[in-house]
């Protein structure tokens, strides 16, 4: 779907989600059978206004109760609508055409006057979005998948799609098993460069050359530690801070992201907040989640060229990762590796983070990840040292007693 490698910073769009939520429904035709098939999971981010000339953003996402009223099924084209709270709705317009199908536009209405999602709205409106989808070339009969992250732009609202599963024509009442995928979820493949062939030389001796030695790869320097923040507002203290050195392993291909040059742009909620970081090479979105009582970084999208130029593109919308209280921040000094997908691996170094609760900008008391804290040694070291007592003690018993019992033998 459409990408952008910046995000605006109003508006830069969180995959704020429960881990097991995503929406899923079929449209049935006249008789009763599927004809419409989805799956997907959808966020929402949206700038409205509010008193004194200023501005607020609601983050929210497409529920799983929802009603497919208003979709449509017909030979050649089709609609799926999705209706959801208070006067809100998502819809995507297909169009068949011979053996292949697209998604024309998708549609996003929103309820200003829907005062839980949009508080102190001074607009009671209800208003419309449009934008371009970027699902062509679909098979008649299989579904198109997109597990990939996608963020959708089009002001005041932004739109960010994953693990996105559609068969807009369903023939003989159900679903295909063949899957169109989108070209972030197709691993890049670098051709071998082609070489005119050669005449080998005559050989001159029975001896055997030895086999080139292999160069070594060179190891990386440890990366630069980067600070970045994300304000809600240019007069407003920073909501969301982080401090790390990030190196990024995409198949066999290690880089360090350079924090020179870096924007950093993002947002902050009240259950999701967001940081995104876009570098000259590589765009790399977090997204946080709040559950009251503890945050955790929930989704990881890595976006980027190669040194060599190969692009690539990997996500994962499922993660537990640097849990914390909500209030504190999370640290890990010494170096961490954690596998995002089968493609990508993500180093941290001196990292810490706090998406919610921040106060003047500055970091609260940390939760230490397990490696860095020292303190659960301390029992180790006093039960090691306890067992060593009495072992010496044992010991000592031991031979005590044999020296008693051979002086009475002596007697």
């Amino acid at each position: 779907m459409y990408r952008h490698a910046s995000f605006v910073l109003f508006l830069a769009f969180g995959i704020a989600v429960q881990r097991s939520n995503c929406t899923e429904v079929t449209v049935k035709d006249d008789n009763d059978n599927i004809c419409l098939y989805a799956k997907l999971s959808v966020n929402f981010t949206v700038s409205y206004e509010v008193a004194d000339d200023k501005s607020k953003t609601a983050m929210f996402e497409l529920p799983v109760d929802v009603s497919t009223n208003g979709s449509t099924c017909k030979n050649t084209s089709s609609m799926l609508k999705l209706n959801f709270g208070e006067g809100h709705s998502w819809s995507v317009n297909f169009t068949a055409n011979g053996n292949m199908y697209d998604a024309d536009t998708i549609t996003f209405s929103y309820n200003l006057s829907d005062a839980t999602v949009f508080p102190d709205s001074i607009s009671n409106d209800t208003r419309n979005v449009t934008a371009k989808a970027q699902i062509t070339k679909v098979g008649i009969d299989t579904c198109y998948s997109c597990r990939s992250v996608d963020t959708i732009e089009s002001a005041p609202v932004n739109q960010t799609l994953w693990d996105v599963l559609i068969q807009a024509f369903v023939s003989s009442n159900s679903t295909s098993e063949n899957i169109t995928s989108c070209a972030a979820d197709v691993p890049s493949t670098t051709a071998a460069p082609t070489t005119r062939p050669t005449t080998a030389a005559p050989v001159t001796n029975s001896s055997t050359a030895p086999p080139p030695t292999p160069t070594p790869t060179p190891t990386l320097p440890t990366p630069a530690t980067g600070r970045y923040s994300v304000k809600s507002d240019e007069n407003s203290t920073a909501c969301l801070i982080a401090e790390f050195g990030l190196r990024i392993a995409v198949k066999d291909v290690e880089m360090n992201f350079e924090p020179n040059g870096t924007t950093s742009s993002g947002s902050c909620g009240v259950n999701s907040s967001q940081l995104v970081l876009t570098s000259n090479a590589v765009t790399i979105t977090l997204t946080f989640l709040n559950d009251t009582k503890k945050f955790h970084l929930h989704a990881l999208n890595v976006t980027g060229k190669t040194g060599s130029g190969v692009a690539f593109s990997e996500a994962n919308g499922n993660l537990s990762l640097w849990e914390a209280a909500v209030g504190s921040s999370y640290m890990c000094n010494k170096e961490q590796n954690y596998t995002i997908t089968g493609l990508l691996t993500l180093y941290t170094f001196d990292l810490r983070v706090q998406p919610f609760g921040v106060k003047k900008g500055v970091f609260s008391t940390a939760h230490e990840c397990s490696v860095d804290d020292t303190s659960i040694l301390i029992p180790i070291i006093v039960g090691a040292a306890l067992a060593g007592l009495i072992l010496i003690v044992v010991i000592a018993y031991v031979i005590g007693r044999r020296k008693t019992y051979v002086g009475y033998q002596t007697l």
